[in-house]
């Protein structure tokens, strides 16, 4: 908890919540890897066709919907994925005029897995990251999303009512350049994420809350001035989805962040993501089929912190 008398942050409790996130996010990964960790060095190729036919019939038992440009999907995937960003920040005195670009989107090369029938892990590189603009010029790698764990709730395929329901765990680490790229803190991220659709039509839903929980010094702010203005941004993200013509997947996703106390105390913010995502072309076996998709971020309301970006996604899937 943060000392309201001073807005500082009580030592004692970033100890404790850095406790409880790593060992929380570390209980879901063992839990989720362990059935494909354990006798690692014994593997023979029966156990990962018999690996790879678990993945699909999980896979089977879920709507069979796009993975949205920006929106984490609910549905458990199993891909290789690199993501591009150019991305404009606001004006002052929301924005700081950056221009940024994100060799790897929220992440960089990304691998995402079905250890279990109802798990999934996604694990990357730090992104490479350029910025450049009044906070100066800096190049180097991004902050690193560690890991995001899934658990499927329930779900039904397009035959048995087409839903589902997810809960995620992410965390993050501070690595990029702190003038320039950094966030500055760990974040632990909980997320509650589901979809419903009609037909050729889904709705895919996200709703979350980032909370930092250790800071780090930067070239303008200490620890504890980069955590206390980070404050906990709650996050929601609704894509709307339509396939057409077998490869088609035109979308518009809406994307909103709260600010209920930091720097960015009490503002928020729309950002518009109209898109459009082609795939899956088969380049293999059944699994094996490649995905392409572009979109376009646009703020649109008053003093945004982001105020537009060019979204362009790459992933195969396997």
């Amino acid at each position: 908890m943060r000392n309201s008398k001073n807005g500082r942050t009580n030592p004692v409790s970033i100890v404790r919540r850095t406790r409880l996130a790593w060992s929380g996010g570390a209980a879901v990964l063992a839990a989720a890897l362990m059935p494909v960790g354990a006798r690692a060095d014994v593997i023979e190729p029966a156990q990962v066709s018999s690996w790879l036919a678990m993945a699909t019939a999980s896979q089977n038992a879920q709507p069979h919907w796009m993975t949205p440009l920006v929106t984490v999907t609910p549905r458990l995937e199993q891909e290789i994925r690199w993501d591009f960003y150019d991305q404009h920040n606001g004006s002052p005195p929301q924005g700081n005029d950056q221009h940024l670009l994100n060799y790897g989107g929220p992440g960089g090369l990304r691998v995402e897995f079905i250890p279990t029938y109802d798990t999934e892990i996604i694990v990357a590189t730090p992104p490479t990251v350029v910025s450049d603009g009044p906070k100066g010029f800096a190049q180097g790698a991004g902050d690193w999303p560690m890991f995001l764990a899934k658990y499927r709730f329930i779900s039904a395929n397009e035959q048995n009512g087409n839903y589902i329901v997810s809960g995620f765990f992410q965390m993050s680490e501070p690595l990029g350049t702190p003038a320039a790229i950094s966030s500055n803190v760990w974040i632990a991220q909980p997320t509650l994420a589901f979809g419903k659709g009609w037909g050729d039509f889904d709705i895919q839903v996200t709703l979350s809350e980032q909370f930092p929980f250790e800071g780090r010094s930067s070239a303008t702010a200490t620890a504890d001035v980069n955590l206390h203005n980070y404050g906990d941004p709650v996050l929601a993200n609704v894509a709307f989805q339509y396939h057409f013509m077998k490869y088609f997947w035109p979308e518009l996703e809406v994307n909103y962040e709260y600010w209920p106390n930091g720097i960015h105390k009490d503002l928020s913010q729309v950002l518009l993501t109209p898109g459009i995502i082609f795939g899956r072309f088969n380049v293999g076996s059944a699994r094996e089929n490649l995905i392409l998709g572009v979109g376009y971020q646009i703020a649109v309301t008053k003093d945004p912190v982001i105020a537009n970006n060019i979204v362009a996604t790459l992933r195969l899937t396997f």
